[in-house]
């Protein structure tokens, strides 16, 4: 009986109708890390078909390729947060038999746009959770405490912070904790999990014994690097690690400066008088891909790939250099300025660079001020755009969202974006800059249209504004700013 199967089988060929037999990304959260996903099929299919009739609703913009039964589809731009997505396949077919698929439909979203920051003025040192999805706020930490710095994990469901109790005498003098955020993305290819309740605060670095100063989070999530400083020898200061399970384990390094953790999470990067130096977190982790670093200064950021980083070279004349440099060893002068270059953050595919920057106003010691402005360059071409000036001598703090859609920028009162840009605080022309964002960056400039006055802040009360930014094939349109809510230090979640 088995024989006439067989031969049957053989003479009529595999009736089975082509069907997807799995859809990597079905009921998934997507984040910007996530770039393809894949459809497995049952028979061989003819591929273009498969490309011809493939829907993605809304539309995102990718390539199509496959290999065996499986088909893949990349995309070209970060997915854009806050959505849910359709995907369907009707009329393609498979080979030989030319037979039509049966037709599939699925959907995944993209994760949540959420925002984390510091409030600010009767929310003052209170660490808040924003949801711009969901429209909805959420303070994590108690009255009790005031947070001074905090560091998202990646999968966005803990937040790592630093703070102290509230208290008339209280000075700085903080310990670690960790948060939970009642988020949890389930990203493709991982095991699905629940999130945890909001607000489960967790001590894992006390000041018993040592004053806990700067701290840093690996991208992983997988170490912690803190100076500390002994409260009996205060001459004593060191970087200690933090293991997954918080063990701390002292480093033999010291840190009078800034520190970061470098992309491959194995080295670290210390700030050193004016240059840097790069140095392993264990023994035998081997050469960094940035050793050529301790030329400069300042990390301002590694782009998403870990293969570029932006830093900052301090020179003689008392001016400052912004480069970009890839682990090819290649060096690229943006600009040079004499006044400071505060911060800067990738695009997420590295094609650009937001930065803070400022300029020097006035003549003779104590009759100068630095004016700070918003800046956008090309990398490839080196073009920098001035988006908008801000009031002078105020901190600020920007923040790109993983998608590359929106930036967030905290300041007190800006002034509106000017009609002619000072362009008196560059040094060279390696930075060719143009008088008003043109095929690059674009400000809605009809003036049938005036944009809504800013809200009346209170003084020195500092606000979150967002940016609106449009990526349109090689150019981003940014748009005019928004206010969120009062706060400051407003980072974006994974």
């Amino acid at each position: 009986m088995a024989v006439v199967f067989t031969l049957l089988l053989l003479w009529g060929g595999d009736r089975t109708q082509a069907q997807v037999r799995d859809f990597t990304w079905q009921n998934r959260d997507v984040g910007a890390d996530d770039r393809a996903f894949i459809l497995a099929f049952n028979r061989l299919m003819d591929w273009a078909s498969v490309a011809e009739h493939l829907k993605i609703e809304p539309p995102l913009e990718g390539k199509a390729s496959w290999s065996g039964r499986r088909f893949a589809y990349t995309l070209t731009q970060p997915i854009p947060y806050g959505q849910t997505f359709k995907v369907s396949l009707e009329d393609a077919v498979s080979v030989p038999q030319g037979k039509p698929i049966k037709p599939f439909q699925g959907q995944f979203r993209s994760r949540d746009r959420v925002l984390v920051y510091l409030g600010s003025g009767v929310e003052e040192g209170r660490l808040i959770l924003y949801n711009l999805t969901l429209q909805q706020k959420t303070f994590l930490s108690p009255p009790n405490l005031r947070v001074f710095d905090f560091q998202p994990y990646p999968a966005g469901d803990r937040i790592l912070f630093s703070a102290g109790e509230r208290g008339e005498q209280m000075g700085f003098d903080p310990q670690l904790y960790t948060v939970t955020t009642g988020l949890y993305f389930n990203a493709p290819e991982t095991p699905r999990r629940q999130p945890r309740p909001v607000g489960e605060i967790a001590l894992i670095l006390d000041n018993s014994e040592y004053q806990n100063l700067r701290f840093q989070l690996a991208n992983d999530g997988s170490k912690i690097v803190v100076q500390r400083v002994n409260r009996l020898q205060p001459a004593d200061s060191s970087l200690w690690l933090l293991d997954e399970n918080f063990q701390p384990r002292r480093l033999n390094q010291a840190a009078a400066g800034d520190f970061r953790i470098a992309p491959d999470n194995q080295h670290l990067i210390i700030a050193q008088g004016q240059g840097l130096a790069i140095v392993p977190l264990e023994p035998g982790n081997g050469k960094s891909d940035f050793d050529f670093l301790p030329q400069y200064g300042m990390v301002l950021d590694f782009s998403r790939d870990g293969r570029q980083v932006a830093a900052v070279k301090f020179n003689p004349n008392f001016s400052r250099s912004l480069y970009v440099v890839d682990i090819f060893g290649e060096h690229r002068e943006l600009l040079t300025i004499n006044g400071s270059i505060i911060a800067g953050q990738f695009d997420p595919k590295g094609e650009f660079l937001y930065a803070i920057l400022t300029r020097i106003e006035g003549e003779g010691e104590g009759n100068y001020r630095e004016v700070p402005y918003l800046a956008l360059f090309d990398l490839k071409t080196k073009e920098l755009f001035k988006l908008k000036d801000f009031d002078p001598q105020q901190e600020l703090y920007l923040s790109l969202a993983p998608d590359g859609r929106t930036l967030a920028v905290d300041y007190v009162e800006g002034r509106e974006i000017p009609d002619e840009v000072d362009n008196s605080d560059l040094y060279s022309e390696t930075a060719p800059l143009n008088p008003s964002p043109s095929a690059l960056a674009e400000l809605p400039t009809d003036p049938q249209v005036s944009p809504p006055p800013p809200p009346q802040l209170p003084p020195q009360q500092h606000q979150i504004w967002l940016f609106p930014l449009e990526l349109n094939q090689d150019k981003i349109v940014v748009g005019m700013p928004e206010p969120l809510a009062p706060g400051l230090q407003a980072r974006w979640l994974p």
